[in-house]
């Protein structure tokens, strides 16, 4: 049987339904994609369809019943953490069809996270005019902690999660780019007003730094950027992220090494910024969203983020921002990425089903 075949048979839509108990009563959770091998993204096509990124560094492109693999996709450095990250479908695709896609680029001796710009082909089987817009170098023979999460903002700019590939210091220098958020435009250049473009020494498309590995993030209603990022054993954050700002690591944090020993100076330092919410233990976050409302009025403005750990999804809300609720189903296995979809539905990726599942009222 021809590859191509082979794989629209694998993936296609499969309709089997589950209940999830909540707060906001019985759901239902939907397997939507099947097949699916280390899924770590997925963006919304606004004509109905889906896009899903595979670690390993295939790209799908989900329509009409059909999943088929998407060509022309960037070469991807395949190992540890790394591999075909995020994708960011931009407010004007309808337009434009261009797409975003945050990745682990090899280099000599290692690689380092990069983000290309490419436009999806009118029948959604290729990627054209591919640019790689960003790259961190040099990168590291490292496979930890590239971050990868692409947010566009409301002025059309785009945020950029970069870990601090496991060299924990390298996070407080502002002359590299390790441990940090940054603020690039479309074209990778880098916008006026970020707060580094005047620092001698220091990297212009910072936007903020002294993060660990930030696999999370979204923006709110008022258009603020939040991450949530890994902490090591304990302390992992959400951050609501604001220009120039330190949010301490490794010099200050709410977890330990994964020796036990204690983490830089305690949890507090002036001139550093301290988490919204914590979790410990670690729940190993990854993708976020905050919601709108649409489906359920009652968790606008809350916080969702997936969890590789404990087989749930955490919902938190409140000023001080809590952990309400643990949503945990058997498909809540291994949550990798969280979105809602335009008509409000919940849509996660579950690496342990290897799947991509949508939540509805039930």
């Amino acid at each position: 049987m021809p590859r191509f075949i082979t794989l629209c048979l694998a993936l296609l839509i499969t309709l089997p339904a589950h209940a999830l108990d909540t707060s906001a009563g019985k759901l239902t959770v939907t397997r939507m994609v099947a097949g699916l091998t280390e899924p770590w993204a997925l963006g919304f096509l606004p004509d109905g369809g889906l896009l899903i990124t595979e670690r390993g560094g295939r790209f799908l492109h989900v329509a009409g019943g059909e999943t088929r693999a998407v060509a022309g996709v960037p070469e991807v450095a395949a190992r540890g953490q790394g591999g075909l990250l995020d994708v960011l479908v931009p407010r004007d695709f309808a337009a434009t069809r261009e797409i975003f896609l945050s990745f682990s680029r090899p280099q000599p001796g290692g690689a380092g996270t990069a983000v290309a710009r490419a436009r999806l082909s009118q029948d959604g089987v290729r990627l054209e005019d591919m640019q790689v817009i960003f790259e961190l170098v040099p990168g590291s023979s490292g496979g930890r902690h590239f971050g990868s999460r692409l947010v566009e903002a409301r002025d059309g700019t785009l945020f950029v999660t970069i870990g601090d590939r496991g060299d924990g210091p390298t996070a407080q220098d502002i002359s590299n780019q390790n441990g940090t958020v940054i603020r690039i435009n479309r074209d990778g250049s880098v916008p006026s007003d970020n707060p580094f473009v005047n620092r001698p020494g220091a990297r212009p498309e910072i936007w903020s730094y002294g993060h660990r590995n930030a696999q999370g993030a979204a923006l709110d209603d008022e258009g603020r950027l939040w991450v949530v990022e890994h902490g090591a054993r304990g302390g992992d954050e959400v951050n609501l992220v604001v220009r120039g700002a330190n949010y301490g690591w490794p010099v200050i944090a709410y977890g330990r090494h994964y020796s036990g020993a204690r983490i830089g100076e305690g949890t507090h330092k002036d001139g550093m910024e301290q988490p919204v919410h914590y979790w410990d233990p670690s729940i190993a976050p990854s993708g976020m969203v905050i919601y709108s409302g649409t489906l359920w009025p009652e968790w606008r403005g809350h916080v969702l983020v997936g969890a590789l750990k404990f087989g749930m999804i955490s919902r938190l809300s409140g000023n001080p921002l809590t952990e309400a609720e643990r949503l945990k189903s058997a498909e809540t296995a291994r949550v990798r990425d969280i979105r809602e979809a335009p008509d409000g539905s919940i849509w996660f990726l579950s690496v342990g089903n290897g799947a991509a599942y949508r939540i509805t009222p039930g």
